[in-house]
């Protein structure tokens, strides 16, 4: 099972619609997921370790370079609504999806 994080600026519009995304992506790869939670980039840092997969905007990956250290795969996305983008980058970056 996965346990998927989505941070946007300021945790409530845009990460709330990429959780509706998520959702989306994960139910058409027919992925088991045990947590899906959207924050804000703030909350998101510090809690980043705690999840198997972080999705955010590009330009904020960068935030996340201590859990990537520590195993969490962050994944920065282009166009935060783009379900396409979403499962591709999914399942281009490794996580193991069975």
């Amino acid at each position: 099972m996965l346990n998927i994080m989505v941070c946007c600026a300021n945790g409530a519009g845009t990460s709330l619609m990429m959780k509706m995304t998520t959702e989306k992506v994960v139910k058409s790869m027919n992925l088991k997921v045990g947590k899906l939670h959207h924050c804000s980039l703030s909350e998101g840092k510090s809690a980043a370790v705690q999840y198997d997969v972080v999705f955010c905007p590009l330009n904020f990956i960068s935030m996340f370079k201590d859990a990537e250290q520590k195993g969490t795969t962050v994944i920065g996305l282009k166009n935060v609504m783009s379900a396409a983008e979403m499962e591709e980058k999914l399942k281009s970056s490794g996580v193991k999806l069975d």
